[in-house]
């Protein structure tokens, strides 16, 4: 294999290439990356790519890592099947800290193996995990795979949410009120959630939203937005990105019913798999996911 061609051209044929992680949703291609990097970059992007691979790197103070910091991109994953050889050839030489995160393990393999090839002695270590819960064709077979006692307490919890707050419906909107009104719902909540709000980032979900396929969701009650969820979907998968609540209706866990109707709206739409993305709260095993390991990759080169 020849050298890889670096270069910041996100119109690359190279994106078509598959992740060699599966079910890792948009974090990998060009719409997202290209947003991530008009707004968080604090480095230097490049576009690495060969004749059967691509990756996007982000290159700051000497450590080189996937581009999408990692508060905001949940899984990392090179394109293409000759990642390793690619990763190799960059690698080759290169001084410095190369530092991996955010792996499913397919990708992780295929970082290590790129950085052993390169003469490395990468270290690889589990730093977080994603929440995956496996979608029945039904919401009467989502029900039943729940023990007695979780569905017990969904279906307390929604007759509580309908006695206090009213029956909810779930509404999809568009455009920049959706995500203002979605940025309040988030503030609203307070510490870090509020903090996490800032008009920069207001203006990264903006992007997303306009530019990468973001999808956000309202849960209406009583005329009122009570919670949102800004999430994606692919043909197979939603996956929930992020969501905020009204803290005025906080004892009527507008949270969990947020998600029960957004679980339902993606069996209703042939979806088999709702992808809570990173985080291990229990809430999310409670409704019967399964942890999802991803992992760190890191190696120094003198």
């Amino acid at each position: 294999m020849t050298g890889p061609s670096v270069h910041l051209d996100w119109n690359s044929v190279g994106f078509e290439l598959e992740p060699v992680a599966g079910r890792v949703g948009p974090f990998p291609r060009a719409p997202f990356l290209e947003t991530w990097a008009g707004h968080r970059a604090n480095g230097a992007v490049e576009i690495v790519e060969g004749s059967d691979a691509l990756m996007v790197l982000h290159v700051v103070d000497g450590v080189v890592e996937f581009a999408g910091d990692e508060d905001l991109t949940d899984y990392h994953s090179p394109l293409g099947e000759g990642s390793s050889e690619l990763l190799a050839s960059y690698a080759s030489g290169r001084a410095g800290r190369f530092s991996f995160d955010s792996l499913p393990c397919e990708a992780a393999e295929h970082v290590e193996k790129g950085l052993t090839l390169a003469g490395l002695v990468p270290r690889c270590e589990q730093h977080e995990a994603a929440a995956v819960l496996e979608l029945a064709d039904s919401w009467e077979g989502v029900m039943e795979s729940l023990d007695k006692k979780q569905r017990h307490e969904l279906r307390r919890k929604r007759r509580r949410f309908d006695e206090q707050v009213g029956a909810p419906v779930l509404e999809r909107r568009q455009g920049d009120d959706a995500v203002a009104a979605f940025s309040d719902l988030h503030r609203s909540a307070g510490g870090d959630k509020a903090r996490f709000m800032t008009n920069e980032m207001e203006a990264f979900f903006a992007a997303l939203h306009r530019d990468a396929g973001g999808v956000i969701d309202f849960l209406v009650a009583g005329g009122r937005h009570v919670a949102a969820a800004f999430g994606f979907e692919d043909e197979d998968t939603y996956y929930l990105y992020n969501s905020g609540f009204d803290t005025a209706h906080a004892g009527a866990s507008p949270g969990i019913v947020l998600v029960e109707l957004l679980m339902r709206q993606a069996v209703s739409s042939g979806r088999d798999r709702f992808d809570f993305l990173k985080g291990e709260e229990t809430y999310k095993f409670r409704l019967g996911a399964s942890a999802r390991p991803l992992y760190r990759v890191a190696a120094e080169a003198s």
